[in-house]
């Protein structure tokens, strides 16, 4: 039943799409078939894995240089996409980070402000941006916001993360309500510890630091997580998640941890 691409030859954007999970989404609609609007900041790293992607897949690849944080700069380049790429059926906000793991009273105003612009603002701006057309086209459309077990409960150091990921969930929450009566579907997609760079931007370039996240424990890959993300795409019309939450084993919650 769910083997069969039901998104062959649609259009999915998404944003941070050079490393990690956003980069592994890609290559997971791509197997269905999807041709793909990708968006990150670094340029080199978006034509590489264009060439990469159309390489392997017969499918057809857009790359934008864009920074999420920027409101002027998202409407000027998805608000005025060539006309072959504006149907766009998947939306993936995937664009996000952490930075330092620091108590909530030292945390520097440019770190609260990277995150906050990214993880929060930075989804609406996309958002606000995208889903117009697609309640103007009146066809079905999935919205995937990518979320974190962190919006579920705070932990020692990581209030502002995991502040912005509870807006995740509450901003898919609002958007699921007001589109109710559409056939655009919203889903939170909530992972757990996935191995990425992330830990490596949040401890600003310690790797020594950065690994040590991921030891004593099977991290989820962002193969992992795009492989859910693809599923949920690729679903029946009439088939609605709205929420989901993807841990390793020895992973609980965003705070219980079990490491050898």
């Amino acid at each position: 039943m769910y083997n069969e691409s039901r998104v062959k030859g649609k259009i999915a954007l998404i944003t941070g799409a050079t490393s990690g999970i956003g980069k592994a989404c890609a290559f997971a609609l791509a197997n269905l078939g999807m041709n793909l609007i990708i968006t990150g900041r670094r340029e080199n790293l978006l034509h590489d894995i264009k060439e990469d992607l159309e390489k392997n897949f017969s499918i057809k690849v857009f790359p934008i240089q864009l920074d999420v944080r920027d409101s002027k700069e998202v409407q000027e380049k998805l608000g005025s996409l060539p006309k072959e790429w504006k149907d766009i059926d998947v939306l993936i906000n995937n664009a996000g980070l952490a930075l330092g793991l620091d108590k909530l009273y030292t945390n520097t105003s440019e770190d609260i402000s990277t995150v906050i612009d990214t993880n929060v603002k930075g989804l609406l701006y996309v958002t606000n941006t995208i889903v117009p057309h697609m309640i103007e086209r009146d066809v079905p459309a999935t919205i995937i916001n990518m979320g974190s077990v962190a919006g579920d409960a705070a932990y020692a150091g990581g209030a502002v993360y995991c502040a912005s990921k509870a807006a995740v969930k509450i901003l898919s929450d609002g958007l699921r309500i007001d589109l109710v009566d559409t056939k655009i579907k919203v889903t939170d997609v909530k992972p757990g510890l996935v191995e990425t760079d992330f830990s490596l931007v949040r401890f600003k370039g310690d790797q020594e630091r950065a690994k040590k996240v991921y030891q004593g424990i099977e991290p989820l890959t962002p193969e992992n997580i795009a492989e859910t993300v693809a599923y949920i795409a690729n679903l029946p019309a009439n088939v609605h998640i709205a929420e989901i939450t993807i841990v390793c084993n020895n992973q609980a919650d965003g705070r219980t941890i079990f490491k050898k």
